[in-house]
């Protein structure tokens, strides 16, 4: 398959040309961080050069990425603490003038008719590239396993040990990573953390939330603990960071 990598900014897209690739998109509540809101504006404005999008020969967008540059000093207790804590961190940096070295890749999607063919892969590929091009030796990843939301009730630290027969990751995401040449480094327990009122998660999942408590979410990785009195909804969204090489 032909496909060449344009910036996502490199034309206007027309709604036809995306509508596929973002079909599937993200739950609701993923717009619910107020870190990442902060943020997403300038991190758009600054990086657009590490917003990329994998073209066909006809135009049409079939796969995407795109991640920030940070500073970084290669130890594991100096990463952010997940992904809008990387987003922060980019945005001061830049404004601190502190030179980046690192790529964070924040995210990457690929058509639902395109699955299944290595596009991921090629997606993270073209991104490692711009990384190397703009200057950024090293690459990491806060990474959302996509089957977490099979398991929202097991910790984040004991679902990244789980292995098939085959020794691979469990999590097909995970597993993507791995095979580009990445490697686990460390559990980040609240990547994101999406807060709302009680009505605004009801809007979201489409779940009667009647009482205090928690929670399991239609595409959660972890639970939503309601408080009815404070009328609050916390959600704290679990990533895994990993290091390609």
């Amino acid at each position: 398959m032909i496909l060449r990598t344009e910036r996502s900014d490199a034309r206007a897209w027309s709604p036809e040309q995306l509508a596929e690739l973002f079909s599937e998109g993200f739950p609701a509540f993923i717009t619910a961080d107020p870190v990442s809101r902060e943020y997403i504006g300038r991190v758009r404005e600054w990086f657009a050069d590490l917003d990329l999008l994998l073209v066909d020969e006809d135009g049409v967008p079939v796969a995407g990425g795109w991640g920030v540059p940070i500073r970084w000093d290669g130890r594991v207790d100096g990463l952010p603490a997940g992904y809008s804590r990387s987003l922060a961190r980019a945005v001061e940096g830049r404004e601190q003038g502190v030179a980046p070295d690192t790529l964070v890749i924040c995210g990457a999607i690929v058509s639902p008719s395109f699955k299944g063919r290595g596009l991921a892969g090629r997606a993270l590929g073209a991104l490692r590239e711009a990384g190397r091009e703009a200057g950024l030796s090293r690459v990491v990843a806060p990474v959302r396993p996509t089957t977490k939301a099979r398991y929202p009730l097991t910790p984040i630290d004991s679902f990244i040990r789980w292995r098939r027969a085959d020794g691979t990751a469990l999590d097909p995401w995970i597993r993507t990573h791995e095979r580009l040449g990445a490697e686990i480094l460390a559990a980040a327990p609240a990547s994101q953390t999406m807060t709302g009122t009680v009505a605004e998660w009801e809007g979201w999942t489409g779940l009667a939330l009647p009482e205090s408590g928690d929670y399991v979410i239609p595409d959660g990785l972890s639970v939503l603990r309601v408080d009815r009195e404070a009328d609050e909804g916390v959600y704290r969204e679990p990533n895994v960071w990993m290091r390609h090489r």
